[in-house]
């Protein structure tokens, strides 16, 4: 059948790395190049299958036109194959396949100032299920955070930082010992232009033997994927094997069942960035962080930014 060459992962240059399928998940994009060098004869099946979720519905089918075969001319061999929904090896296999062009990309810098990690949780509250950062559900202020910043407006979010480990001796192959969560308005700052490395770890949800898939995307900024793991993240262990040669540069990142991923970045783009999953009921659930770095060195924000919550009250009131 037909091979891709990938090139292009979130607008930044990949080692072509050739494949015969893409494991592609919300919020990320890649650019291929394909030869079309199977029989002219007929025309050929593209199937799009469900990653990471039971699906409910079918494969998605569209048709590699062979001209001169009329497009509506049903290919003669049946849709390609996909891998099973919940093999997780195999998306992780294909993940480590995708590297950086080093002669194009930025290298990373080789050491970090601050590294956050954030563990991945389902938990209740009040009676509804949340998703939770270090045991915070993430809630989105009335008051837009750079306006807040700007205005001086200290009420208008929680000041309290979130937290940036967890507990050593939880255990991630089991659901939470504390089911319940607590909600924050708070952000992480960081110093401009500093080198901030996020692990992000998953961990077992509220129902037995179960670990969700998740695409997290980084607002404002690309990053370097350093590299990914199973179960818990050692930093005496796993920061030995991250890959600072040729990482591949991306702004969207999977983290895998009951394993992490490890990204770095500069904080070098003045403003508030949302940091969260990218299946959207898991960031109105609570999936997410807010970075801010070098809020002061943002100029005029636009007054369609400042027309909710108390900036809008400084608006109507001049």
């Amino acid at each position: 059948g037909h091979k891709m060459v990938l090139v292009e992962a979130d607008g930044n240059y990949l080692e072509p790395t050739t494949v015969d399928k893409i494991d592609i998940y919300s919020g990320e994009s890649y650019s291929v190049l394909i030869r079309t060098d199977q029989s002219p004869s007929t025309n050929y099946w593209v199937s799009i299958n469900v990653r990471g979720r039971k699906p409910s519905t079918p494969p998605g089918l569209a048709i590699l036109n062979y001209y001169p075969n009329p497009h509506t001319k049903l290919p003669a061999i049946p849709p390609p194959p996909s891998p099973a929904w919940n093999d997780t090896s195999y998306s992780i296999s294909f993940a480590r396949k995708i590297l950086g062009k080093s002669s194009l990309n930025p290298r990373p810098p080789p050491v970090a100032q601050r590294r956050i990690i954030l563990l991945n949780t389902q938990n209740k509250m009040n009676g509804y299920t949340k998703w939770s950062i270090n045991n915070v559900s993430l809630s989105l202020p009335v008051t837009p955070y750079l306006g807040s910043i700007k205005f001086g407006l200290s009420n208008a979010f929680d000041s309290v930082v979130p937290p940036e480990n967890f507990p050593a001796d939880y255990d991630i192959m089991l659901p939470p010992q504390n089911p319940n969560t607590t909600t924050s308005t708070g952000i992480f700052r960081f110093e401009l232009n500093a080198t901030v490395d996020v692990i992000l770890q998953n961990a077992n949800t509220l129902t037995s033997n179960n670990s969700e898939l998740h695409p997290w995307h980084l607002h404002g900024h690309d990053f370097w994927v350093l590299g990914y793991g199973d179960g818990k993240f050692d930093e005496k262990r796993d920061v030995k094997g991250f890959n600072l040669r040729n990482p591949p540069l991306r702004n969207t990142v999977t983290l895998f069942p009951y394993g992490w991923t490890a990204l770095r970045f500069v904080a070098d783009n003045p403003g508030v960035w949302p940091f969260h999953c990218h299946i959207e009921p898991h960031l109105h659930m609570g999936m997410g962080v807010i970075f801010a770095e070098g809020e002061e060195l943002v100029g005029k924000i636009p007054l369609s930014a400042l027309g909710c919550g108390l900036t809008r009250n400084l608006l109507i009131h001049g």
